[in-house]
């Protein structure tokens, strides 16, 4: 491992640098580094919101139409999924903290990016830089939270997402709030700044984590080699990115969607993802309570099928009010969603299965603006962003495929007897009221599916 003495001086590199400030940095508490980390999702999430509320007027700017503003979106969307396919590796080697750290530099100065341009290829540059700092960001921070899980020894990755979902809400209002007063630029510089402030707050306890990382969840075979849960791990990235494509969708496509549908002002279509926003933080924070009493796979899909709901409402209605009720079903339906399966991957895959399935899930987040945007031109905004229903959709039957380390491909008539010996049992106490003759035709049902009182 080279050290600072051992390498010239004028031409350092960045990793070495790294180390050797990371190695003069002391430990930090778990305290201190829970707070920073908490700081990291914030900021991450208040980065993404200012994006959001002025995402139609970064496109009205360059004259970008739907299909053009998915191809800038879709430009984002590979500098992310480039820079994480690194970023793994980084956090290996030098540690999660360390480079959360950089990553925080790298997105607060990103922010400034979109409201310099004047045309659609500098958009498109801007935001693949941009998009590569977010994608460093979200993979470096999801691995320092697992590793200050670990450390607390009680899950709170869903309370560190609340983080983002907050951040994301605080960002939208005040996006919203000076639209009329504040140019792009003038907005975003403002966002660049108060994010390096935080960064220089958080810096030293994220060097100071150095490379503490999660142990990784291997298994012995004969013969001394390993394996790993591979299936499983992206099949949970799957998960998470099915239902992080409609938290991708609403972020970019949100306030477009109720500014061209409904006629609503900047300030009420920044609140449709602010809205989104503060129901996903409400529901991530009491998280931990709903999956003690719900269970693992119960929230995983009932939260995905309420997103379906909302989404659909959202798009169907022609009613303002209904679809910003939409979107804060779809908020508290996804809110748990990716945090748990991230979580999971880590349980399982230590470190490098979170990189895996992280990567795999932001798949969705940053790809679902571009393919919307592609999909709006054509077939209409609505009809793209309903799509959102769908996605939901998938992730809810993909996590009844998750059987411990194992994936499963349930076959139709499983499903059907999970269903209905799901449905069954909540709804015999329920329709016993009604007499005697009801209670035993539910009980019945059950027992004409073969099996299915014994799931």
């Amino acid at each position: 491992m080279p050290t600072l003495s051992s390498l010239p001086r004028a031409r350092m590199p960045v990793s070495g640098l790294v180390r050797s400030v990371g190695s003069r940095v002391p430990p930090p508490s778990v305290a201190r580094l829970r707070a920073a980390v908490t700081a990291l999702f914030v900021l991450d999430g208040a980065v993404f919101g200012s994006w959001a509320a002025r995402v139609p007027d970064v496109a009205a700017h360059v004259g970008a139409g739907h299909s053009t503003l998915g191809i800038a979106l879709l430009c984002l969307s590979l500098g992310a999924l480039v820079c994480m396919r690194f970023t793994g590796a980084w956090c290996a080697r030098f540690g999660a903290g360390p480079v959360s750290a950089v990553g925080a530099v790298a997105v607060s100065a990103g922010a400034l990016l979109p409201g310099l341009v004047s045309s659609v290829p500098a958009l498109c540059a801007a935001l693949f830089l941009f998009g590569a700092a977010t994608g460093m960001v979200n993979v470096a921070a999801n691995a320092v939270g697992v590793q200050v899980e670990e450390r607390v020894g009680r899950p709170i990755l869903s309370g560190l997402h609340a983080g983002f979902s907050l951040g994301g809400l605080a960002g939208a209002l005040v996006g919203g709030a000076v639209s009329s007063v504040l140019g792009v630029a003038a907005h975003l510089s403002l966002v660049a700044a108060a994010g390096l402030f935080v960064t220089a707050w958080a810096l030293p306890a994220l060097v100071g984590a150095g490379r503490r990382t999660a142990a990784p969840a291997v298994h012995r075979l004969p013969g001394g080699a390993t394996r790993r849960p591979t299936a499983v791990l992206v099949v949970l990235g799957a998960i998470a990115g099915c239902t992080a494509f409609g938290e991708g969708a609403l972020t970019d496509w949100g306030a477009l969607l109720l500014r061209e549908q409904f006629g609503a002002p900047a300030t009420v279509a920044a609140a449709g993802y602010a809205g989104f926003s503060l129901a996903m933080a409400c529901g991530r924070l009491v998280g931990g309570r709903l999956l003690l009493a719900m269970g693992e796979r119960r929230l995983l899909v009932g939260g995905a099928v309420l997103a379906a709901a909302g989404a659909v409402a959202a798009v169907t209605t022609s009613s303002l009010a209904v679809a910003l009720a939409g979107f804060v079903l779809v908020g508290l339906g996804l809110a748990n969603v990716f945090p748990l399966a991230i979580s999971r991957a880590g349980l399982l895959g230590g470190a490098r299965g979170i990189a895996l399935a992280t990567t795999v899930g932001y798949t969705g987040l940053l790809g679902g603006p571009p393919a919307i945007g592609l999909l709006a031109e054509s077939a209409g905004l609505p009809v793209a962003v309903g799509s959102v229903a769908v996605m939901a959709l998938v992730a809810a039957v993909l996590v009844l495929t998750v059987s411990g380390e194992r994936v499963r491909m349930p076959r139709p008539r499983t499903l059907l007897d999970r269903a209905v010996a799901t449905v069954g049992g909540r709804l015999q106490p329920v329709v016993s009221g009604f007499g005697h003759g009801t209670g035993v035709y539910v009980r019945d049902l059950q027992l004409l599916v073969p099996g299915a009182a014994g799931h």
